[in-house]
């Protein structure tokens, strides 16, 4: 960006500053460009996003307030309108529909969304509502009835990818996302089908996709927890998930001998399953691809020599620490 004044490049300058929102404070990286000969800021549409973002997502953690995907899900698995949600949780007409295009919740609504994540709560808000007609309430208890069977019957299954991935909130050290099972298998289907990388390769191309959408947007692209190994950053628990994975036929994993003596793990597409890319925004994809055209030709020593130079790594190693997505901010190597 040029200075208004001097029509000189000005520098992306970065540092923490407070934030106010509903009375709550919160310490954010503050993102701005200066112009070195007026000293004057300035912002553009794209930074003042990452800017709120930071403070919103901060006041949602804090007050446990789902994000607007999650109150999209919740809605969609009863195949619902916005306009009947809201009706049944007795809000505004247009309430639900603008939590879902990002509009911020009260305490007491969020908690109301959150209630009826549970068909069991769900079905009693239904029988309390006194503005539906009986057919609807007929039509609404049933699916739900439906939605607590079918969970019976397959939570052996959702077990495992709560296993695999964890089952905690959307929170800074997920990127603002719930874990996505899906979305973490195509990401590894992608990768695996432009570059056949080793597993090691892989869980840098995986970090940096996640931490890169994180920079750019406040948000990650899998929810996936990363954790600081010494070979550089790793999803949590990723052996498990990859087996899982092979094991499911998503991708294959071909274990090559080298001669130094170990034994390397390469990741392959499978010509019966191809990249889904319907899961992802067109800014996650130009992600994947960025990610994907950087480090085509990088090496797996010399993307875990780059991944240890990044902050994420270097100030997390000593413990084995999960890493904070805010380190996304620090990336230098993307």
């Amino acid at each position: 960006m040029k200075s208004p004044f001097t029509n000189k490049k000005m520098i992306l300058t970065k540092e923490r500053r407070s934030m106010e929102f509903r009375k709550e404070k919160f310490e954010i990286v503050f993102h701005y460009y200066k112009c070195e000969d007026s000293g004057e800021q300035f912002t553009t549409t794209a930074l003042d996003e990452v800017n709120l973002n930071q403070v919103y997502n901060q006041y949602r953690d804090k007050f446990h307030i789902p994000f607007p995907e999650e109150i999209i899900k919740i809605r969609e698995k009863y195949s619902l309108s916005a306009t009947k949600m809201s009706e049944i949780l007795g809000f505004g007409v247009n309430s639900y529909r603008q939590y879902e295009t990002g509009e911020m919740p009260s305490v007491a609504n969020a908690k109301l969304i959150q209630m009826v994540d549970d068909p069991k709560k769900f079905i009693d808000m239904v029988k309390l509502c006194g503005t539906l007609d009986e057919k609807l309430k007929v039509k609404y208890i049933q699916k739900a009835q439906f939605l607590v069977e079918d969970r019976k019957r397959n939570i052996s299954n959702l077990n495992i990818k709560e296993y695999l991935l964890g089952n905690h909130l959307a929170d800074i050290y997920s990127g603002y996302r719930n874990p996505s099972i899906k979305k973490f298998t195509e990401m590894v289907v992608y990768f695996s089908e432009k570059m056949e990388p080793f597993k090691t390769k892989m869980n840098k191309l995986l970090f940096y996709a996640d931490f890169l959408m994180f920079k750019q947007s406040c948000f990650s692209i899998s929810g996936v927890r990363y954790k600081a190994i010494n070979m550089g950053p790793v999803p949590n628990n990723f052996q498990s998930i990859f087996e899982y994975l092979a094991n499911n036929d998503e991708i294959d994993i071909v274990y090559t001998q080298f001669p130094q003596g170990y034994i390397g793990e390469q990741f392959k597409a499978r010509k019966d399953r191809t990249f889904n890319d319907t899961l992802f925004s067109e800014t996650e994809l130009k992600i994947l691809e960025k990610v994907a055209t950087v480090f085509k030709s990088t090496t797996t020593n010399d993307i875990i020599t780059l991944s240890h130079l990044e902050n994420a790594w270097k100030k997390n190693e000593k413990d084995k620490n999960v890493i904070s997505y805010e380190y996304a901010f620090d990336l230098n190597h993307i």
